[in-house]
């Protein structure tokens, strides 16, 4: 059915990407049927479709945008000088796409642009975004901190270094941040075994996955306490509650096998030999030693300023290792070849009590991490 399906699957996305823009075009949507037209006829620059499709939408598209920037400047909304621009843009953007193909110049040989617009347009759009930030900022939540930091950022990407939007960056971006301290509790020396190969697993997944342009960051006790962090909002405890490594048990089971008509000499019979066949039996005995190691490991969110309990987990963890031998009493030949072999094999060592410990782990780690990604999607 698989490979039914998949070349079904490629000659969809094919005539999706092939497509001559037509479809949008009648649905309203001018700048994808530019757009879409463009990129077909960058394969096939006489597509004919393509070119009508590029010659009834690119006007459209036009006066659409150009509509919409003056609409959005005669408007009262706060985002208006941004949306203008954002429009403009857009423009720009068939304007460059127009120019990067030699089919599409042939049907618009002169594409318009607002570049010269721009400048002005970014000067205004930088301080509406920036009056927008510190509106937010000044409404004191984390989540109005967030929109005040994206507000900062945009007007800082159309005017770089506006007034003092660098500094305000820093400001909204720490109010925007939750700052988690992770204390690891370590396994008990008695045990003597190591859990520091697990807790650099997830730390190595927080500083990958959570770096410094989120809004979530993670730090060690000892990292927070080196750089005096200012701040701590939520404290994840991850530890061991319970944990056996290393619990051995041996079973034997018995079991008498026969093999019928096996050759088990010869005899005389009117002075010619012949084979003697009988049935032959063997007691075989096999031997299965388990060691089996598990745990079960908590994880607990904390609020740092009132001590509430915000999220707790717990995951179980288990690894069972064995190995199989055996022996017989009797006759060899009443044995299959899988018996045979069996009783052939000497006992092993299990592994190391360290190597058990992390083979119980990985469980543990693959649910943990997401839960983790779990609560902290949203931050």
């Amino acid at each position: 059915m698989v490979i039914r399906i998949l070349p079904l699957f490629l000659c969809i996305l094919i005539l999706a990407s092939c497509s001559s823009g037509k479809k949008a075009y009648v649905r309203g949507n001018y700048y994808d049927a530019v757009m879409q037209s463009i990129s077909r006829l960058r394969q096939n620059p006489d597509h004919s479709k393509s070119k009508e499709t590029l010659r009834n939408s690119y006007p459209m598209a036009v006066e659409w945008f150009e509509t919409d920037a003056k609409n959005q400047i005669e408007s009262n909304s706060p985002d208006k000088w941004r949306n203008a621009l954002l429009a403009y843009e857009q423009i720009n953007n068939m304007y460059e796409a127009i120019r990067q193909s030699p089919g599409a110049l042939k049907v618009i040989s002169n594409p318009k642009n607002y570049y010269s617009e721009m400048g002005p347009l970014k000067e205004k759009a930088a301080e509406e975004l920036y009056n927008g930030g510190i509106t937010f900022l000044m409404k004191g939540t984390r989540e109005d901190a967030k929109r005040a930091y994206l507000q900062f950022a945009e007007a800082n990407r159309y005017v770089p270094g506006y007034k003092d939007v660098v500094e305000y960056l820093d400001k909204s971006k720490f109010e925007a941040t939750t700052f988690v301290v992770v204390e690891q509790v370590a396994v008990p020396a008695r045990y003597n075994l190591s859990g520091g190969f697990f807790q650099d697993k997830v730390e190595e997944f927080l500083n990958r996955n959570y770096p410094d342009q989120g809004f979530v960051k993670f730090y060690t006790p000892q990292a927070a306490q080196s750089m005096r962090l200012a701040r701590t909002d939520q404290i994840l405890r991850i530890q061991f509650d319970d944990f056996s490594v290393g619990n051995t048990t041996i079973r034997e089971r018995e079991e008498t096998v026969k093999k019928d008509s096996v050759k088990v000499g010869e005899a005389k019979v009117d002075g010619k030999t012949i084979p003697v066949y009988n049935t032959v039996t063997a007691k075989v005995t096999t031997i299965r030693k388990e060691v089996v190691s598990e745990g079960l490991l908590s994880m607990i969110i904390v609020d740092a300023r009132t001590g509430g309990v915000l999220t707790a987990r717990k995951f179980p963890g288990r690894y069972e290792w064995f190995t199989t031998w055996g022996r017989y009493n009797g006759d060899e030949r009443a044995l299959s070849q899988q018996q045979i072999e069996m009783c052939r094999r000497k006992e092993i060592q299990p592994p190391d009590p360290q190597s058990l410990f992390l083979a119980f782990t990985s469980p543990i780690y693959d649910q943990l991490i997401p839960a983790i990604r779990s609560f902290y999607q949203n931050y």
